[in-house]
């Protein structure tokens, strides 16, 4: 992949000596090529072999390593996994099996390894956490033949590779958490952001306000659906029967904190504001600007000075468990309602001479920056801080996107991307209409994950150095145990180490993949509940309107892989033809082509189905009555629902068209001649917590001259309005008429919520 290099020492024929002499080395064919996740920026095979230490061998790790013991725990638990002698541990050995040094001109978190028969493993770093970074890359070059030889130089792209998990929907336990840590130190993370408080409950223990926890930290219902949309979103006591929850005292956290920088991870707490905190006024209502315990009010009264001194209480004793430089302090998704009509409020923004709602928000995020960088402390908030004024120092985790983001690295911020369309890791990963579990929505598979490139183009090289790094969030609403978050987890933030860690030009999905099959079963065989990587095909297509045909193509995750596919509907067989992935299949006019991934001939899973139809609306344009907006234009609002390319199983693929209904969506199209059209369909997507919503209705009508219009029939949907799964349902007409324009009007069942069509196909 690169030049090859050598690493010289002055100490080498000594050390050459006293590894040959002592350790009687050993050679052995390597079975496969060590799975390296991050792939190293630099890298060169030496050949296929490993070899294995004798007896009596030593890992010498410099004493400025305050953490040497873990690692040399860690390799050692490594290599007696695989049946191979471990290593004394041992200071300035410079004839030892594995010796490694501190280099003070290499960049901080370099570290170079060399690893051959003759010479055992040599490790140089340029600081102590890139020691650890060596000894994580060192581990996965462990394979059951031996140690495989190889040249390293490696240093991580980014600085700040995260990983999120909201406890306050769905309390973790402190072992579950200390597993998390493991995974992520193995995969070079170094930043753990710990959401510990939001509606679902409050999670860490506050002496001088113990009433966050004796009173919001347990709720009477697990469920989230039953608890936060049903029912009326009690909190209850610990004692309560039936009540569900928990909280980390100050010493359990404290306790996380040290196990996490002992694997070379900073843990940085969240304390929302100033929405978000429906627990905190269930606890202490007269923060809010009704000063009533009522189930829906969500924002903290910023016109209350108590507001402030409460949270400067609760941000103290934060700062005393967690020594983190930042303290991320929320700020997206607030209400502001009540705040308009808040007496209180509305005297501040007088004095302050605010023209705007938005200023409240960041009046209260920069009293609360003031109070933290006077301690010694950053902040870090969503990118709704943006609105209002962003505070003088904040570092902006942008979601919604790129675009906060963008604009915060313009005005010189450092920027953490995070974008829910790559990094939201309570999507579905797997086919939602086959999924066992209920996820929040949208759709989130591997290989998009991996397909992240978190420094936008629109940025110049000097605004994008202030992209700080990157980070993935688990949210859990709909994830209610460990072994589901793990699920959630993994191998997704494998994808995102590699994007965090590796130089674009050395990523390849091709190699991830071949390697991400490998780690999968290593993940499971260490007790984490991996997703076991999908059997669903990613069919993707374009037209060739010359030929009037589709071009289509597939790809999946697994890996070896055997694909088959048939065109007419039915279930492909191993005699069926064969795909290749890169290969490109011709379909003219109709066609319903099923496909399937096959292994020692039995078909994996359940077959993918795509249906393609070369229709007589192809070309032609929609003409909207009605205003679109929403945001999910497609391939064009006018031409998306008309270009013969069907939608996935995800409104995030860019190929529904998806707006904000008033109630009723209404379209003209125009064939531009009498047309003979016996069948028209329309599919629409339902998923209602991110408010999507099957139509009540849709209705065809045709006309001749777009003046006078016949109704065709109206379609009543057979899906239930309250159905919280993931729901496609496709409405089909049988004009059996001659027309040159069609009207066709989509009902919702309530207003302003999201309606996403896909094509609409005439023939």
């Amino acid at each position: 992949m690169n030049t090859p290099f050598r690493f010289l020492y002055l100490g080498l024929l000594m050390s050459l000596l006293s590894f040959t002499a002592c350790n009687q080395a050993t050679t052995h064919e390597l079975e496969e090529q060590p799975a390296l996740i991050p792939l190293p920026n630099q890298i060169e095979w030496l050949s296929n072999k490993a070899y294995t230490f004798g007896n009596h061998n030593t890992l010498s790790i410099p004493k400025e390593v305050e953490n040497r013991d873990l690692l040399a725990e860690q390799l050692n638990a490594t290599l007696q996994e695989h049946g191979l002698p471990t290593l004394a541990l041992t200071i300035n050995d410079e004839g030892a099996s594995v010796a490694i040094s501190i280099d003070n001109q290499l960049e901080g978190n370099t570290y170079r390894l060399e690893s051959n028969f003759t010479y055992g493993v040599t490790i140089t770093a340029g600081s102590p956490e890139a020691v650890g970074y060596a000894i994580q890359t060192l581990r996965q070059l462990v394979t059951d033949e031996g140690i495989a030889e190889v040249e390293i130089q490696d240093a991580p792209r980014l600085d700040y590779r995260g990983v999120m998990l909201d406890v306050s929907r769905h309390y973790m336990s402190i072992d579950f958490i200390k597993q998390l840590l493991d995974e992520m130190q193995y995969y070079k993370f170094n930043h753990f952001h710990w959401h510990l408080v939001d509606a679902g409950g409050w999670r860490i223990e506050i002496k001088n306000h113990p009433e966050l926890t004796e009173k919001t930290a347990y709720r009477t219902e697990s469920d989230w659906q039953k608890w936060w949309i049903e029912k009326d979103r009690r909190y209850c006591s610990k004692d309560t029967p039936g009540a569900y929850g928990g909280y980390y005292t100050q010493e359990e956290a404290k306790e996380i904190v040290a196990y996490a920088a002992e694997r070379g991870i900073t843990v940085i707490p969240e304390i929302e504001i100033p929405g978000h905190s429906e627990e905190v006024l269930a606890a202490f209502p007269q923060l809010s600007c009704s000063g009533k315990a009522l189930p829906y009010e969500s924002d903290f009264c910023i016109g209350n000075e108590e507001s402030y001194t409460f949270l400067e209480v609760v941000l103290s004793e934060i700062m005393d468990i967690f020594p983190s430089e930042y303290i991320h302090m929320g700020g997206d998704e607030a209400g502001k309602q009540a705040w308009g009509t808040c007496s209180r409020c509305k005297k501040l923004m007088r004095e302050m001479g605010y023209k705007h709602i938005d200023q409240l928000q960041s009046h209260m995020i920069h009293a609360m920056e003031e109070y933290l960088n006077d301690n010694g402390r950053q902040i870090i908030g969503w990118d709704e801080i943006l609105e209002g004024g962003l505070a003088p120092n904040a570092t902006v985790m942008s979601w919604r996107g790129e675009a906060g983001g963008i604009e915060a690295a313009k005005a010189k911020h450092k920027v953490i991307m995070t974008p829910n369309s790559h990094l939201y890791l309570d999507y579905y990963q797997e086919d939602p209409t086959q999924s066992e579990k209920k996820q929040i929505g949208g759709y989130l598979p591997l290989e998009k994950v991996y397909s992240y490139d978190p420094l936008p183009k629109e940025l110049t090289p000097e605004e994008q150095s202030y992209i700080y790094g990157v980070q993935a969030n688990l949210w859990t609403e709909y994830v209610m145990d460990e072994s589901h978050a793990a699920y959630m987890l993994f191998p997704r933030i494998l994808a995102l180490s590699e994007v965090a860690w590796t130089d674009p030009e050395y990523k390849s999905w091709d190699s991830f993949r071949k390697r991400v099959n490998t780690q999968v079963p290593q993940l499971i065989k260490r007790g984490i509940n991996s997703y076991p990587l999908s059997t669903y095909l990613n069919i993707s297509h374009t037209i060739d309107y010359d030929k009037r045909a589709f071009e289509v193509q597939m790809t999946t995750e697994l890996y070896p892989y055997e694909i088959h596919y048939r065109t007419d509907g039915q279930v492909p067989t191993t005699e069926d033809p064969t795909y290749t992935e890169g290969e490109t299949i011709t379909l003219r006019d109709s066609a319903t082509l099923v496909a399937g991934v096959f292994r020692d001939g039995k078909l994996l899973g359940k077959p993918t189905t795509q249906r393609f139809d070369y229709h007589k609306g192809i070309g032609h344009t929609v003409k909207w009555l009605t205003p679109l907006g929403g945001g999910y234009p497609a391939g064009g609002v006018e031409t998306a629902l008309l270009d013969g390319l069907r939608g996935s199983i995800t409104y995030m693929d860019g190929r529904w068209l998806g707006n904000v209904a008033s109630q009723s969506t209404i379209g003209v199209i125009d064939l531009g001649e009498p047309t003979e059209i016996n069948s028209v369909s329309t599919k629409c997507m339902h998923d209602i917590d991110p408010w999507v919503h099957m139509p009540e209705w849709v209705e065809l009508s045709t006309s001749m001259d777009g003046k006078q219009y016949e109704v065709v029939d109206r379609v009543m949907s057979q899906t239930d309005p309250k159905d919280t799964r993931l729901r496609f349902e496709t409405f089909r007409f049988t004009p059996n008429t001659t027309a040159r324009y069609l009207k066709i009007e989509y009902h919702l069942p309530i207003k302003d919520k999201f309606l996403f069509t896909d094509e609409i196909v005439i023939w």
